[in-house]
């Protein structure tokens, strides 16, 4: 029995892999009878809606733990792996910026606009790692180091 659940196991996560790469926006399909494995990482379109929302959460990580007056958000994600460990494990390489938006308004990130004056204008490169469990609406920032 343990045999066959595992067999099951593995092969339920590399069906939910498949199905959810398998977007129009996906650079890597793995097919139904693929040999990626659970838990190997896959590269992933940097459009692709997980990847994007991951992003967004390593932005809300960095802005949470800097001193800077003003909300960065992501101005390019560069490359993007996603893992299945229970739940799914992002890793990005996004480039942030400085925008007008000040920390004390609470602005919207989508509605900030970058920084157009050169003396505050300000690019950082990210490295996030990012583990959603999907199915209970949970995302949990791992790392998130900018330099």
């Amino acid at each position: 029995m343990a045999l066959n659940f595992g067999c099951s196991f593995t092969a339920l996560c590399c069906l939910a892999l498949w199905g959810f790469t398998r977007t129009s926006d996906a650079t890597y399909v793995p097919p139904p009878h693929s040999t990626v494995k659970p838990g190997f990482p896959v590269p992933m379109n940097t459009n692709n809606p997980g990847v994007r929302k991951a992003a967004r959460s390593g932005v809300y990580r960095y802005n949470n733990s800097s001193n800077d007056l003003f909300l960065f958000k992501e101005s390019q994600i560069n490359k993007a792996m996603v893992q299945v460990v229970r739940g799914l494990k992002y890793m990005l390489h996004v480039e942030i910026g400085r925008t007008v938006c000040e920390k004390r308004e609470h602005s919207h990130l989508d509605s900030c606009r970058f920084q157009r004056k050169k003396n505050l204008q300000q690019m950082l490169r990210c490295y996030f790692e990012v583990w959603t469990t999907p199915w209970l609406h949970k995302s949990d920032v791992l790392i998130a180091l900018c330099h």
